[in-house]
């Protein structure tokens, strides 16, 4: 226990209470911590650091698409890490990492001046590529590895009320991130883009030093198991996955691919739609107060699909779930057909909001239920690979649809035949335990 509780002053047997619970808290703040290096957290700079870069749109969200994309390829290989060190410092670490490039961010204007005085170009190059190390540096310690580590550690620390437990976080996680670009929009306008991200990037080297006190990797390091038992000479029975798999197991498995590339597209749908919502709605002669004002019940009906299906993910099949979140996504896909007429607004509302409660549960109660607590890391790792890559083609693809072919539709045709293509592999998609 000295090598766990490491560098902290908490000793989880000296609390009065269940340990998981401080996890509960502390690991859902630790998802919150990740939101400047989530789409939400970074689109709200992205006018003003754009201009200030001077880049075009379509050059900064080129940018995001390559920073976002290169993470993909690190965040699996943080995964293996994780199971290898643990939430605690992997978290630590990530929440560093993110305050630096959030730092670094804010003075990319003059890191850009300085290197086009050093190689004497003015080329839109150059402020091109600081831009796109700097979001390949926030998007993988941000979206990637400290939501990641956050998650899973609760996970982890819970069994038998896994899906309650994610109820309440997946609430106050889809309160903060709902109310995130309001906080940050007002921020930015109180003090500006640049010390805005270096007042962000000093609250995270405060966390950081919290994540050291209270994150904890495992009940069994201090003689605990999942929800609250005590170990005392093996009296106590602990109830055990019947097989820990590997990463390359689960690979093996369609229940790894079916869900993964469910969670995937709505990554891809998410961000696509979010990127682009003030396109697509004018397209349709919607205004832009029209067009934010939908993340109002979107939100409403996330936590509300989000906590109700948290709680019964405990006693149902995850299939089931399943099945619930590919009918959601097509419903937001349909909507999105016929935004021109009112049931469009409402279908593709319900849809998004669906979708979005039931990601909540999917993508942190299966994995340890299908596959085990042991390889947590590297499959979750994988599987968020699949999530950033999606994300980072969402906005190049919606956009391409619009400018090349001439309108948004072109994305819900795609959209229908992959979701068609899911349901359809997933009939025999099953818990591989």
């Amino acid at each position: 226990m000295s090598t766990t509780n490491k560098f902290s002053f908490v000793n989880p047997n000296k609390v009065p209470f269940f340990y998981g619970y401080i996890v509960l808290f502390i690991g859902t703040i630790g998802v919150w911590a990740s939101i400047p290096g989530q789409t939400v957290g970074v689109s709200v700079f992205t006018d003003p650091v754009k201009d200030a870069l001077g880049l075009t749109r379509n050059q900064f969200s080129n940018a995001y698409m390559i920073g976002t994309f290169m993470s993909s390829f690190f965040v699996a290989r943080a995964g293996v890490l994780f199971d290898k060190y643990g939430a605690r410092y992997v978290a630590f670490f990530a929440a560093i990492v993110l305050a630096i490039s959030l730092l670094l961010a804010s003075v990319s204007v003059s890191i850009s001046e300085f290197l086009k005085t050093l190689f004497n170009n003015t080329s839109w190059i150059i402020p091109f590529s600081v831009i796109s190390l700097l979001f390949f540096m926030i998007r993988f310690s941000g979206q990637g590895v400290l939501t990641m580590a956050s998650r899973n550690m609760i996970m982890i620390w819970f069994d038998k009320n896994r899906g309650k437990v994610n109820a309440l976080s997946s609430v106050a996680v889809s309160l903060g991130f709902s109310s995130s670009p309001i906080l940050l929009n007002r921020l930015i306008d109180d003090h500006g883009w640049q010390l805005s991200w270096q007042l962000i990037a000093i609250c995270l080297l405060i966390f950081s030093f919290f994540i050291l006190q209270f994150y904890r990797n495992n009940p069994e390091d201090f003689n605990m198991i999942p929800d609250g038992s005590k170990i005392i000479e093996d009296k106590v029975k602990v109830k055990k996955v019947e097989h820990q798999f590997t990463l390359k197991e689960a690979k093996e498995t369609r229940a790894f691919w079916v869900f993964g590339l469910t969670l995937a597209f709505n990554s891809f749908f998410i961000t696509g739609f979010t990127f682009h919502i003030v396109s697509i709605f004018a397209n349709h002669d919607y205004s832009k107060s029209e067009a934010i004002s939908i993340f109002l019940p979107i939100s409403i009906i996330a936590i509300s699909v989000g906590t109700l299906f948290n709680i019964l993910s405990d006693y149902v099949r995850q299939k089931l779930l399943l099945y619930l979140m590919l009918s959601s996504g097509l419903l937001a896909t349909v909507g999105l057909l016929f935004l021109g007429n009112s049931i469009g607004i409402y279908l593709l509302v319900i849809g998004l909001g669906g979708m979005g409660g039931m990601f909540s549960v999917i993508n942190a109660v299966s994995w340890p239920r299908f596959y085990g607590r042991l390889h947590l890391g590297a499959i979750t790792g994988k599987i968020m690979s699949f999530l950033v890559i999606a994300s980072a083609i969402a906005p190049s693809l919606f956009s391409y649809s619009y400018t090349t072919l001439g309108s948004y539709s072109y994305i819900s045709y795609l959209n229908i035949i992959f979701l068609i293509t899911l349901i359809i592999a997933s009939v025999k998609a099953k818990n591989p335990q």
